[in-house]
């Protein structure tokens, strides 16, 4: 489906199956989830609501639906079994954009398809919608409206039907419901989340976290990895506690854990109860460890593949699009079990290595077995040097059996090795820029920076 990114209509997704990658049903689609963005961009899908065999009603990101085909929904096989609650910045599609009174703002537009032409101005109502995946990306969106127009002159029918472009039609937009931060966080949707973080940090504690509150899970998980310890703390001490588990999920495990160390014990214990027990598990086995030490700075999901994997699978794998560069310069081959800790660590399989060789390549022949690991408890300027020796982005970490326990990444050693304030180091340089340029005696601000921050 993601090549040609045919649109499906939503109203056939409807009580469709949901089934996991075994062909096994785990439910059935009862709604969808979108988020409306300001002016008359699309919104994004973000995900369906699943009935599950239970009756309970959970929330299934469109990032774990791998296919979407004639009567079911294929899934990932992973999902997570708390009751969905919508939030202020979520809508309903079926429940709350379809039957919905809009009215058309362009005449003459009838979309891609030619269903009709609209009279600017013209009151109508929608009928379905359709969504549609964007090329080359994992992300969703809403891009057309089927509606049905009121009575109207002499010629034309009543209840006659047409489909628009979603840009065609008004009654939708943030603006038209004024939702306060979430007009805030469409803004500056298309942020890199380092930028959208410099952003946060200077604002107001109050503003800080409704901008939090807006924000869907993976975003914010995004943003909080970016943002100063005590920046990470206050958003996090104001979230309900099972929107805190799901955030801390959505971060990288490493990351994680170096935010869960800021909180007192029993904080820590509560919220690791509250997160799914393979998320959990692994955030503890790096709590374990000491900071500053191999252990201590790897994260725990790296490309893990086994001996008889292919070339082919390898590269399948390094293609994934929220994979970060650092873990796809390279794979690690180990023997089962494939997740860390692994069976016995046998090499590293290089990126360059990789593109050189035929694809059907089992990825056993290609691996650098002369590559030492690192241990555990190697302290931070041991893994400096190593990763300096070797012109490595990343470096296995492999325990007394031999298993790999994951891998430290260069961008989380110069994190460490940066001094403790770095982050608002930068985002006070941020600022004083963008007070400048706006003065006219600096140069441009970064988009998404303070100043334009403050002027909302």
């Amino acid at each position: 489906m993601a090549g040609s990114s045919p649109r499906v209509f939503v109203s056939h997704l409807a009580g469709v199956p949901v089934f996991d990658p075994n062909g096994d049903r785990v439910g059935r689609v009862r709604d969808l989830v979108a988020m409306l963005r300001v002016g008359h961009r699309p919104p994004r899908l973000l995900g369906m609501v699943v009935e599950v065999l239970t009756r309970r009603r959970i929330f299934l990101p469109m990032t774990r639906v791998t296919g979407i085909e004639s009567g079911q929904v294929i899934t990932t096989g992973v999902l997570d079994v708390r009751r969905f609650e919508q939030r202020p910045t979520e809508r309903l599609v079926l429940g709350e954009l379809l039957d919905r009174r809009v009215r058309l703002v362009r005449a003459g537009d009838a979309g891609d398809d030619g269903a009709g032409e609209g009279d600017a101005g013209e009151e109508v109502t929608v009928l379905d919608v359709s969504v549609r995946r964007l090329p080359a990306r994992r992300d969703w969106e809403i891009d057309r409206v089927f509606v049905r127009r009121g009575k109207g002159g002499a010629l034309r029918r009543k209840g006659e039907t047409l489909t628009v472009a979603w840009s065609a039609v008004t009654g939708f937009s943030l603006e038209e419901e004024a939702q306060g931060a979430e007009s805030l966080v469409a803004t500056f949707e298309q942020l890199r989340p380092a930028d959208l973080a410099n952003v946060m940090h200077h604002l107001s504690p109050k503003r800080r976290a409704e901008v939090a509150a807006a924000l869907d899970d993976d975003r914010l998980a995004d943003v909080l990895e970016e943002l100063p310890e005590d920046d990470q703390v206050e958003i996090l001490g104001k979230l309900h506690q099972e929107r805190a588990a799901d955030v801390l999920e959505a971060m990288d495990p490493d990351d994680a854990a170096d935010l869960l160390s800021e909180l007192p014990e029993e904080d820590q214990e509560r919220l690791l109860t509250l997160m799914r027990p393979d998320d959990a598990a692994d955030v503890r086995r790096l709590l374990s460890y000491e900071e500053r030490t191999a252990g201590g700075l790897m994260t725990t999901e790296p490309i893990v593949l086994r001996p008889d994997a292919t070339v082919a699978d390898a590269l399948a794998r390094v293609r994934q699009e929220d994979l970060p560069p650092a873990l796809a310069a390279q794979v690690y081959v180990c023997r089962p079990p494939d997740e860390t800790p692994t069976g016995k660590y046998l090499g590293t399989a290089h990126f360059q290595r990789l593109l050189r060789d035929p694809p059907y390549t089992l990825v056993a022949s290609v691996v650098d077995s002369d590559l030492p690991p690192l241990a555990p408890d190697t302290p931070l300027p041991a893994v400096t040097s190593y990763l300096a020796a070797y012109n490595m982005v990343a470096a296995p970490v492999v325990d007394e059996s031999g298993s790999l326990l994951g891998v430290v990444t260069v961008d989380d050693v110069l994190d460490h090795l940066l001094p403790e304030d770095w982050r608002e180091t930068e985002f006070e340089e941020s600022a004083f820029h963008e007070d400048a340029a706006v003065r006219g005696d600096g140069p441009e601000p970064r988009s998404g920076g303070a100043g334009g921050a403050e002027g909302r």
